[in-house]
């Protein structure tokens, strides 16, 4: 199909497509497998990478005719999200060919090796260390708030290469395999109970020279990539397709498809937060209304508020769409709305059900997910680059606004003080 088909077109193949191809008794395997050799598992990816080379716009189309067709969607996580856009951008034709078909049919899980303990808003002041021995790197350093570092079979790591160059210069970016001696990951329990971050510490870990993307001392551009991916994603929501988590150490691929289906209909103790968009909004609206709480005109006056944050957030995302109507920094704007819209779902959940909310599970009078939205809630502003980070984006490179004072770009990063 041309990247110039009009939406219904697109939604109506997609549908005739899965029509032809989807066996509520295929094997998960298969089936991600299928989507893969299809070119529907990520369709902005350029052609020559697995995709079709579609804007966002087609793309979504793609993802909301999965979901309205009850399937199985393409392999979730952060290679997915990632991983495969910033190699199809940034990798050789070989890297393409490794790293990215098992992204796309869910065989490898990955994690992004980005934020230290002393380098998290600034990413760029990051002091794990990679040390050239012949063909490889010795990789010494320690990450933290690695999202499913547990689950990954390989990780997106941005590592010094050069300390004498200037911060933002002596940096390259590499994929290394988490199964390996002298890498440990140490899960972190969050207070929601699950364990989505780790902490990873790597004491003479390899990677190899064909696994840098974009060369030696290119990190921090390959790594904006990622960033910039990664708010834009984050902003865009969710499609609400049934899905699976990827990788060797899930290792679902013998799940029947249907069985995946059904299980994701199904309520969750202990899920995750509900994705905040417009259907939540009405879930918690249609809740108020059973609980009598619409009379509340604080309650109306914040139901109004949060709508008119949904669509802000759509008329943005609908104006990244659109080339000649771009500022830059769409994504961090989406980023900041996320941040903003998980406050805002938080504090009118907690009015609505009232002394409820101080319950850790659910009553009948109650919609178990708040309690997963409340405690989730303090995440988003922070991971993917904090609020303060997207405002100071948003203001020096598209406001044109004179940059925090520092050091000279210029000084070698051996030269700058580290923190303590």
């Amino acid at each position: 199909m041309a990247a110039t088909s009009t939406a219904p077109e697109i939604e109506d193949v997609v549908r005739g497509w899965i029509d032809d191809n989807w066996d509520p008794d295929m094997r998960l395997g298969d089936w991600w497998q299928r989507l893969a050799d299809s070119g529907y598992a990520h369709p902005m990816l350029p052609e020559h990478a697995g995709g079709k080379g579609w804007s966002q716009s087609q793309a979504m189309r793609v993802m909301r005719a999965i979901a309205a067709a009850d399937v199985v969607g393409p392999p979730p996580g952060l290679g997915y999200m990632l991983a495969a856009p910033t190699i199809a951008e940034h990798g050789t034709a070989e890297q393409i060919e490794r790293y990215i078909p098992p992204i796309l049919n869910g065989r490898e899980a990955w994690c992004q090796l980005f934020s230290e303990p002393v380098a998290g808003s600034d990413l760029a002041g990051l002091q794990t260390k990679a040390s050239a021995d012949g063909d490889e790197w010795r990789v010494t350093g320690q990450k933290v708030w690695t999202s499913q570092g547990n689950i990954a079979d390989l990780g997106m790591l941005v590592a010094r290469t050069d300390p004498d160059l200037p911060k933002h210069r002596g940096m390259s970016y590499f994929v290394m395999e988490m199964d390996q001696e002298g890498v440990e990951v140490r899960p972190l329990k969050e207070m929601t109970g699950r364990t989505f971050f780790s902490e990873v510490f790597m004491d003479d870990a390899i990677v190899t020279n064909d696994s840098m993307i974009g060369g030696q001392g290119e990190g921090w551009r390959v790594a904006n990539t990622t960033l910039a991916v990664e708010r834009a994603s984050i902003g865009a929501g969710f499609a609400g397709y049934a899905m699976a988590q990827p990788g060797s150490k899930i290792n679902a691929f013998d799940r029947r498809v249907g069985e995946v289906v059904e299980r994701s209909k199904r309520p969750k103790a202990g899920g995750h937060a509900p994705n905040v968009g417009m259907k939540l909004f009405n879930r918690y609206r249609q809740l108020a209304e059973t609980l009598g709480q619409t009379s509340d005109p604080v309650l109306r006056q914040e139901l109004l508020e949060l709508y008119s944050i949904l669509q802000v957030n759509r008329l943005n995302l609908q104006r990244a769409r659109n080339k000649s109507q771009r500022t830059g920094g769409e994504g961090n704007i989406a980023k900041l709305i996320d941040g903003e819209l998980h406050r805002r779902f938080r504090d009118v959940s907690l009015r609505i059900i009232q002394a409820d909310g101080m319950l850790a599970g659910s009553s009948s009078a109650t919609d178990p997910s708040i309690a997963e939205l409340v405690l989730h809630a303090q995440a988003p502003p922070i991971y993917g680059g904090t609020d303060q980070i997207q405002r100071n984006i948003i203001g020096e490179r598209v406001l044109g606004l004179p940059k925090e004072p520092g050091y000279d770009k210029d000084t070698p990063f051996s030269e700058l003080p580290r923190n303590a």
